[in-house]
């Protein structure tokens, strides 16, 4: 029972951080039509290389609630934030479980196969899904912390 609380509280934290992160980019945000959300997916290729893709998170209409979506719904095994010095740097490894990753502050570069780098700042969400094959690098750019918040798929 305590487990299942501790689930709920840190996936409510989760949340809340999320639209923080959103609500600190100002109102203007919440202006926009209402596109898509794009995230950042590490994926494993048939030749054993980490890949990255664009895709729309998808939403449904929340039951009960006029104008509010939710995306599909995970369970959590855990949420925890990270924080990164300037230039710190990890070479080539795979993510060790699956997790949403969301940037809060700084900046930080993911390198996949061939070469293809991405930026990670404040508001881009990452699904790490590169558990097998050659994985990617990460490191920290420029003169701030990198911390960003973790959030663990249950197997």
């Amino acid at each position: 029972m305590k487990s299942k609380v501790v689930r709920v509280v840190l996936a409510t934290i989760a949340v809340a951080i999320f639209f923080a992160s959103y609500l600190h980019r100002g109102p203007a945000v919440f202006a926009q039509s209402r596109g898509a959300v794009a995230i950042t997916r590490l994926y494993p290729g048939a030749d054993g290389q980490s890949h990255v893709e664009h895709v729309d998170l998808k939403f449904v209409a929340a039951p009960g609630a006029t104008g509010v979506e939710e995306s599909e719904h995970v369970k959590a095994a855990a949420a925890y934030v990270v924080r990164l010095a300037p230039g710190f740097y990890d070479g080539w490894h795979n993510a060790d479980k699956r997790r949403y990753v969301l940037p809060m502050s700084g900046r930080a570069e993911i390198e996949v196969a061939g070469g293809e780098k991405i930026t990670l700042e404040p508001g881009h969400l990452v699904l790490a899904e590169d558990l097998t094959g050659k994985g990617h690098t990460f490191r920290v750019l420029g003169s701030e912390d990198w911390v960003a918040l973790f959030v663990d798929f249950q197997p």
